[in-house]
Formats: structure tokens, sequence, C-alpha cells
């Protein structure tokens, strides 16, 4: 044995239970090498403490300098039904410390254990790797490719992406004499490795990672394994070679592949996962925003793989039923399909009348303009280079060109991300970094922050004002039109109902989504928009309706006025409008009314279609509203960024469906021409769901329909929970909305599932409670949450009152509020404003409210709203 070669003293039963391990994981194994010696290898080993035959056997390999500890949570989380080993490396942990071993010999070194492993051939079998473990795992992986079952790889990497540098904390960390001083003789770089993780993980993690790594002696791997990282590509560094070779093999890898991916990791970011996305053919991606390097112990990882495991060993995520990345490959192909989305700029192409305009700019433009434009913005950006699937981000403000570039980027096929303004700077940053723009079109200072706060930084960077002088000089050769099973969107939602998500569409179902809109309200030629809610602008080309966006701050639609709604109706003789909740109750607010509608007001006479979405819409605000469109019939479309439209009802409807339901809600009418809708019970497994429920009874509002769209960017674990697997050929959107079917086939909404109160009398839903409260105590605004541990929750009222204070309401209003509901009501307490989302300015924040609540109760002043 040579003088570097050495075991450490193994960590005793009361280390592992400070540690939260069970002492019977912990075991050394004597291992044969392929280089004739014997090693001591330590692992993390749940086999013993198995009840019966394990589903599945996962092995993981951690990366450095961290040890098996890595993979405590998935020991902890699924180890009791799957046996999960997690090695300590050679050199590291509490495993035999060697001479010094690269690459090509780790990837040796994994064979040995797994061999000497004994694992069962016929129990499933994956691997999980972090960090440069990863590397070591898929070298293995691609000389073993029949006997890999699954991977999850998490914040790794084979190599450095093209077009991007070697980390720089790895640069710096593998500088020259600085390695020896930061890797061994201190514990520098170990320390710094958990706090890149910030406050996502405790002081019990930090000293577990840190614990094999007290001696300097014990940090020698820790050193090489740093100087054995290539930072420069055909640099001639011994590992170079190796690495490459392994690189490109991994088509080998057809098992499927997870990505679980910590997106703000300043050493593997998110292009080493799209690099690996590319290479590895079976890829999924879970990523989870906040984490960073370490992310298998800052999120829940392990509850992402425990699901993953169950599709793997159940064949589920063999036959791809659970998306993946997707956005990242190439487009599927597909020969039949509808009309693409800008055949109505063709048919239209001669006509030199009003396609759009917008009222805040001035700007306008003819339906021949259009067309031309939109031509030109698809030559243009192909001449540039764009190829057909890389992400454009559209950061210009909506108008005329905003809506233009968009039917340009599609006609060129490139896939527009769409994240509104109303997320704010950070989450809309968060929005567009989240999907690897390759591309960003707007004006010059957004393409300027987009730069400055690297959203996008190596996207080619499109000035709006000059593509759009490019493309109205004139039209060049156009590339083939994108395939109908192409990818299109990528639309963000609007946050207000938990982290904003990339909803995925292709072309298929933005074009039966259009079908469906004209279908359902009877669209044609004839009708022209005006679309109060800047997204739904983008329906009105599909559609050859011409549409004007009125003057209203996009991100303040509550903002809107009556004279401004009227300017924009006269500006096209608009049939059709489209606005939020809080924005026709602005309307209504700042009209003037007189007996037979508004005064000065005719522009609205023309309306004959009215709809309003996006939050519950009150019938009195419907009703107030009746008096100044006399000539519309008021619609209320129910939806979501996932499927739209799903159902939809008027005002005759809601108010012939407001003396005939005993549950309370809110009647969204029955279901629109070719979509389904069924309630299940709550709770249901999305892999195995069970029957409906009957009509009358309060369930999960789930949807199938040819437009729901292609699931979730980057959220495997999401689009996994929202993807109902029926075997009937059809594709069923779990909304997360609760509610029930009437007798007549009417929907009710009832609320979000998790926003239920959980009390000791059963299940309370909110908006039944809400609705009874508003309409009887004519309030604009109520919360109903619930405090409490569930199973236990207390139903608490919190109502809006602006010139209240914030606190516990009056003993009368409590009292009114009690003598209304028919449940318990433990409290009454009245806010000055209540949160709301910013795109829709209605939805209420009842998860902050309840944060709120809880506060104020346990008697801790609180003025500010926060997530729980």
């Amino acid at each position: 044995m040579s003088a570097r070669s050495w075991v450490p003293d193994q960590p005793t039963a009361a280390d592992l239970e400070s540690w939260d391990l069970d002492p019977a994981w912990s075991r050394v194994l004597e291992v044969a090498s392929h280089d004739g010696s014997t090693y001591q290898w330590h692992v993390l080993d749940s086999g013993p403490t198995l009840d019966g035959p394990p589903d599945a056997i996962m092995v993981c390999v951690h990366g450095n300098p961290t040890w098996a500890y890595s993979w405590a949570t998935f020991l902890r989380k699924f180890g009791t039904r799957c046996r999960v080993i997690a090695v300590d490396q050679l050199g590291m942990g509490f495993s035999e410390r060697t001479e010094l071993r690269r690459y090509a010999t780790r990837v040796s070194d994994l064979n040995d254990v797994i061999e000497a492993l004994d694992i069962d051939p016929a129990t499933p079998f994956a691997l999980a790797a972090h960090d440069w473990g990863g590397a070591i795992a898929m070298g293995w992986a691609v000389d073993h490719a029949d006997r890999v079952d699954g991977m999850v790889l998490c914040n790794t990497g084979i190599g450095v992406p093209e077009g991007r540098k070697s980390p720089g904390l790895i640069r710096l960390a593998a500088a020259g004499p600085l390695r020896d001083f930061v890797c061994r003789r201190t514990p520098i770089f170990v320390g710094g490795t958990t706090r890149l993780s910030g406050s996502h993980i405790n002081a019990a993690d930090r000293a577990a990672f840190a614990a094999p790594y007290s001696l300097a002696a014990a940090r020698v791997a820790v050193a090489d394994f740093v100087g054995d990282v290539p930072l420069q590509p055909g640099g001639g560094h011994p590992s170079d070679g190796p690495l490459a070779e392994v690189a490109a093999k991994l088509g080998a890898i057809t098992a499927p592949v997870l990505l679980a991916w910590g997106a703000a990791d300043p050493v593997f970011n998110d292009d080493f996962a799209a690099d690996l996305a590319g290479r590895i053919p079976n890829t999924s991606m879970q990523r989870f925003p906040s984490a960073s390097h370490l992310v298998m112990a800052e999120a829940d990882v392990a509850s992402v793989v425990d699901d993953w495991l169950s599709d793997l060993t159940g064949g589920r995520a063999a036959k791809g039923v659970a998306a993946g990345v997707g956005d990242i490959s190439a487009p599927a192909a597909g020969s039949d399909r509808a009309k693409p989305l800008w055949s109505a700029l063709d048919d239209r192409r001669a006509d030199t009348s009003t396609a759009f305009a917008d009222m805040a700019s001035g700007q306008s433009i003819t339906w021949a303009d259009f067309a031309d434009r939109v031509d030109g913005v698809a030559a243009q950006l192909a001449k540039r280079g764009m190829r057909a699937g890389e992400h454009v981000a559209m950061l210009t403000p909506p108008g005329v060109d905003l809506v233009v570039a968009v039917y340009g980027v599609w006609r060129a096929g490139g896939v527009t991300v769409v994240a509104d303004r109303g997320l704010g700077l950070r989450g809309l940053g968060r929005a567009v970094r989240s999907t690897r723009p390759s591309w960003v079109v707007g004006p010059s200072r957004a393409l300027r922050a987009a730069k400055t706060l690297r959203w996008a930084p190596r996207a080619e960077l499109v000035d709006i004002d000059a593509l759009m002088a490019k493309a109205a000089a004139g039209s060049e050769p156009l590339a083939a039109e994108p395939a109908a099973d192409a990818l299109a969107a990528i639309l963000f939602t609007s946050g207000a109902t938990g982290p904003a998500k990339g909803v995925r569409y292709g072309h298929r179902q933005l074009a039966a989504q259009r079908d469906a809109l004209a279908a359902t309200y009877e669209i044609t030629v004839d009708d022209s928009l005006v679309a109060a809610f800047a997204p739904f602008a983008l329906y009105g080309p599909a559609l050859g309706i011409s549409t004007v966006l009125p003057d209203c701050d996009v991100t303040k639609p509550g903002e809107l006025t009556a004279v401004a709604l009227d300017a924009a109706c006269r500006r096209l003789n608009a049939t059709l409008a489209f606005a939020s909740p809080a924005a026709l109750a602005n309307v209504l607010a700042t009209a003037r009314p007189v007996s037979d509608g508004l005064d000065g007001l005719d522009g609205l006479d023309g309306l004959r279609t009215v709809m309003s979405a996006g939050a519950p819409v009150p019938a009195e605000t419907l009703t107030a509203l009746s008096l100044f469109v006399p000539n519309a019939s008021l619609h209320t479309p129910y939806g979501m960024t996932e499927v739209l439209p799903v159902a939809d009802i008027n005002l005759v409807g809601i108010n012939a469906a407001s003396d005939g339901d005993p549950i309370g809600g809110v009647c969204v009418g029955p279901p629109v021409p070719g979509a389904t809708v069924e309630i299940l019970p709550l709770g249901f497994d999305a892999a195995a769901p069970p029957a409906s429920v009957p009509a009358g009874e309060m369930g999960e509002i789930v949807i199938s329909a040819p437009w729901v769209s292609d699931g979730y960017h980057g959220l495997w674990a999401t689009e996994r929970a929202a993807r109902l697997q029926r075997g009937d050929g059809k594709v069923w959107h779990r909304s997360g909305d609760v509610g029930h079917v009437d007798d007549s086939g009417r929907l009710w909404v009832e609320g979000r599932a998790v926003h239920n109160i959980d009390s000791a009398a059963g299940v309370i839903t909110s908006v039944p409670v809400e609705r009874l409260v508003e309409t009887s105590l004519e309030l604009a605004r109520v919360a109903a949450v619930g405090v409490g541990p569930p199973g236990l929750q207390q139903l608490v009222v919190v109502v809006e009152d602006p010139h209240g204070v914030d606190g516990l309401a009056s003993t009368d209003l409590t009292a009114r509020v009690r003598s209304i509901v028919n449940h318990r009501v433990a409290a009454v307490l009245s806010r000055r404003a209540l949160p709301v989302d910013i795109r829709h300015n209605a939805k209420i924040d009842r998860t902050a409210v309840a944060v709120w609540a809880d506060e104020v109760l346990a008697g801790r002043s609180s003025r500010r709203f926060r997530r729980g």
C-alpha cells in the first residue's frame, strides 16, 4: 500500500443518526479493482432495511467535493421500497484514499463497485449522478446501455457546451498553486460548495457534507478531482480524450433520462442541461428555479424521482408518456393539419382596411401591410440564421409591432416565448431565462436590459424597429411552413396561483384553439375586436378579424376607463370585446349612467358580444354592464393558459342558474363544443385516475379538448401531475380547480384545490363562501382561507375594506358574516387591500392571505403579504 493509500475512520452510529441516516445503511465493501488491487469502498445502502424485494435498484454517484450524503434525501424518501446505493468514490467520503485517479480510471472504478454489489439483473436498474459523478456515470452507461433502465442526472455535464467557457468557479479553483491551497490545505472548496446553497440547506446538512474532509490528507482527492477537469477542450489534458469519447457515444443511452436541475447553479447552469438533452435521446427535465448546485439537498428532488421511478418500474416512462424537454429537440413531423395560424392573412392580403390598431401609440396597420410585414419578418429572421424550433423571447410591448413579430416568428418556424410584464422584472427574467432563447426581439431598451441582466446571454438580439424597417422594405424567399406538430409558443401563466409556468403550444393546438373560439362565439370576418386584455389580441389576426387595443396600461387592466373602451369601439366599429373583471368594474366606475345606458358612449352600442374571464365574474357586474351595452350578450368563458376555452355562459344563463343550485360557487356554463369536462374525486393519482363523481358532488375539474396545450417547459413533475393517463387516446388536463356539474350539465367552479379549507368537519371550498359574503354584504372582495394544520384547519374570512384597518374586523361585521356562512367561522379579518394578480387584477392570492391571517391570529403584527 502506498503512502497515499489509507482508510479513514468510519462514521459511528451516533454520527449517522445526527445526520438523519439509518446506521444500518452504512457499510464498507472490499472491492476487487480492475488494476489488480483491492480497495475499501464506503456505501450507504438501504438494501439491509428493505422488507422485501425492491421495486428498483438505484446506484447514486456523487461529485466533488461531496460524498454519499448527497443522496440522503433519496435514501429517506424511497429507500424503503427501492434499494438505493450511494457510493463514496475512491479517495472521497469515507472510502479508501488512493493514488491519483483520472476520469477513465474512475469510470472503471464505478464498474468495479457495481459488479461487487451483486445486483439482481431482473430488477429495474437506474443510475443517479451529480456534478462530475454525472460524467463518470455516463461513462459507465454508454458501455452498459443494455443494463440501464433509467438515469437521473443532477447539475452535471460531459463537456463544455458550445459557445461558452468551462465554469468560472472551477477555473478559479484549478488555477495553479491556488488549487492546492483552496482544495487540499484548507477546507475552502469543501465549505464553498455548500455555501452556494445559501439558506436552502441547514447547518446540519453543512456539517454532514464536510464531515469526511476535516483533515488535509482527506482532501487530496478533492484537489485531484479539480485538476482532472479539462478546462479547455482539445488542450491536451489527459482526460480530454476519454470525456470526448463518452460524449460522442451518449446516443447509445436510449433509456429514459431525467434531468433534475437547480437553475440557480453558477457551476452547471441550464446550458449544461440543454447540452445533455441534445446528446441523449430520451430526456425529460424538471427545473428547480431557485435551487443551486446541491439541488438534491436544496429542493424536493426526491419526490420527483420517486414518481419517476414509479413510472419507470410501471413502464410508463419507457413508453414516453411523461413529456420531456421536448422543445429542445427537433419538431416532430406532421402532415395533417388545420389551416395555419397566418392563413387569414393570406386570405386578406389585398384588403386595405385596418387589421390592427393600438390606441395608446396611435399605430395601425392594414391587412395588406400586415401580411407583407409578417412575410418580411419571417424572411429577415431566416436570413439572419434562425432555425426551425429555436426559442424567441418576445420583449416588445403589446402593440402592432409585437403582433406582427409573433406571426413572423411563427411563419419562420420559431417558437415565441411570451411572458407579460405583469410578472415583474424578476419574474419576467426568470421566465425568459428558463427557456434559453436563441433570439430576443424587442426595442433597444429591452435588449439592453436582457443583456445586462443576462436573461439570454448567448442569444441573438434583434431590435424591433430595425426588424420592422427591413421587413417593410421587401420580402425575400420564405422557408417551408413548420409542421403541424412543431412547437409554436411557450406562454407563461400569470403566476397568480403559484410560480409562473411555461405552457407549450404546438401549431396544431393553437389552430384548434382558434377554430374553437370562432365556433363558440360565431366569429366571422365581419366582426372586429376590442382586446382590453393584451394577450387576447394575438387571436385577432388568426381569426381574420380587425383588432384594437384600448388606451390603457396593459399591466394595469383595472384602470381601463369607459371613455377608453368607447374610443376603442369607435375606432373599428367593434362587435366583440374581451376584458378582465377588474377592467369592466372600472369601466362601470368611470361611466356616467343615465336612464337608458351610458351618457355619450355610443361606441358601445355596436358590441354584440362582451367576454370577461381570468377570474370569477360577479353577476352583479355583468348586470350593471348590460345597461351600457344594450345590444350585447355578456359571456364569461372559463379556461386557463393550458386550455381555453373550456366552458361558456352568458348573463341570461347565469341568472337562470342562480336559483337552481344549492352548493354555490360560480356557474361557468356547459362545456364548449369539442371540450369534455369531468369531475374526479379530490387527491386522485393522475397515473390511475378514478371514475367521475356523480352530478352535484364536488371534486377536481379535468378537461379534454383538441386544443389542450402540449405540456410544461422543463417541468416534468408538474406535467406528470397534470396529465391523466386514461388509455382512451385523449389528452386530459388536470386543472387544479374544484367544482361540480349540476343536473343540467353546467359546470360550477368553487375555487382552487390548493385553497380548500381542510377542516375537521370536511373540506370547505373557498368561492361559495366568498360569493355568499360578497353578495349578501355588498363587498367587492372577500377571501376565505384556512388557518391551522391539515384536517384541523379553521375557516377565516378576510374582507377588503379600503377605509378600514388591517386586523380583526369589527364585532358587528364578524357577527354578520357568521350569520351568513353555513360553516363555523373562526375569525373575520379586515384588510384595506387584498393581494391580486397584475395580469387580471382579479385573482386573490389566498396563499398569501392565509399566511397573513395566521400571523394576525397568532398575535404577530404583520402588514405585508407573503407566501407561506
